[in-house]
């Protein structure tokens, strides 16, 4: 198992104070039988109200309303995570054989149609050309094997570029520029992925590498592909690589702008600017839990509120505190032999 602490600061600043709008946060990681959440801190200043509801793409997803004007919105999520085992060091996705064309049953197909509409149409025909010629596709091929190529392709011919700039790139941009932020070449892939027949999804999340470890790094972003039989697999065309350990997934969308770490709006008041935004995000493996060899795999997450100060000023938080599933499993056991040992009392 390993743990992992995340750090996510996100910093606006403006001139004068500002009114804002409803504010969106996919912040949450997605948890499942490889990962799951040991504890959630969100702080925010300046004041709000905050709920929280589940998409139409299973991502936890917190609605949050500001109640006060102010010259700074500072958002900070600390979270920890549980890597659970068993987690390959290598997925078996790299020698699993996806025969193609890919069949999809009839449970699977209707909501795989969804996820093979390019997001992207007019650009359709720049990208399949780019296709044909660069990592041509044989049809009666493994398509696993092809999408590790094609992933390992990008890495090698597109040049990563940090952008600060809201959105994406569309494809045919990326194409044509050679270089791109990893938001923009896992459009790239998904586009591809769409137009050989194969259901692809984006993911925005964090990556664990040497700038997280530094506290210099930013979100990021990658491509996950459906394949009958072996579920959702994540290919990250900027590090030429399958998804891993090193990944945490934050939230899946059929369309990049579903799953932004942030979205929202503000109002200016008269000569009020904006002055800039600094976002960083900071990893460190923990040590890991002395009985972690000898806990379950699945855990039970209770919610409990509480009140802390950031920077100065009260704000709400929530933490999500799992317990550890051994420790009840001997409480609910010490439970039931106490309640045996007074009924033999009454015989």
């Amino acid at each position: 198992m390993q743990r992992l602490r995340i750090i996510h600061d996100t910093l606006y600043r403006y001139s004068a104070p500002v009114a804002f709008g409803e504010h969106q946060l996919c912040l949450r990681p997605r948890e499942g039988h490889d990962v799951r959440i040991e504890s959630m801190t969100l702080q925010i200043r300046p004041a709000f109200a905050l709920r929280w509801y589940r998409d139409m793409f299973g991502n936890s997803v917190a609605i949050v309303e500001f109640k006060e004007r102010a010259e700074e919105l500072h958002i900070r999520n600390h979270v920890v995570v549980d890597r659970c085992l068993p987690f390959p060091v290598e997925t078996p996705a790299i020698n699993q054989v996806v025969p193609y064309p890919l069949d999809y049953n009839e449970q699977e197909a209707p909501v795989a149609d969804a996820y093979r509409r390019c997001t992207f149409p007019a650009d359709a025909e720049r990208v399949g050309q780019w296709l044909r010629e660069a990592v041509p596709f044989r049809t009666d091929g493994d398509a696993n094997a092809y999408f590790i190529s094609l992933n390992a392709f990008i890495k090698r011919n597109f040049r990563y570029q940090r952008r600060e700039q809201k959105g994406v790139q569309n494809p045919a941009q990326t194409l044509d520029l050679g270089t791109g932020s990893c938001r923009d070449t896992a459009v790239l892939l998904m586009e591809s992925a769409r137009l050989l027949g194969v259901a692809a999804r984006f993911a925005s999340g964090y990556l664990h590498c040497p700038s997280s470890v530094a506290g210099r790094a930013s979100t990021h972003a990658w491509t996950e592909l459906y394949f009958p039989g072996l579920g959702w697999t994540g290919f990250d065309p900027t590090l030429g690589e399958v998804t891993s350990q090193k990944h945490v997934t934050l939230g899946v969308s059929q369309h990049p702008r579903g799953v932004m770490p942030i979205t929202g709006s503000y109002t200016t008041a008269a000569g009020a600017a904006f002055l800039g935004m600094t976002v960083s995000v900071q990893t460190e493996v923990l040590p890991e839990h002395p009985d972690d060899s000898n806990a379950p795999e699945v855990g039970t997450g209770l919610p409990v509120a509480s009140c802390s100060t950031l920077l100065g000023c009260p704000v709400p938080e929530l933490e999500v505190v799992i317990p550890r599933a051994r420790e009840m499993t001997e409480k609910t056991e010490a439970e039931s032999k106490e309640a045996l040992a007074r009924e033999a009392g009454r015989g």
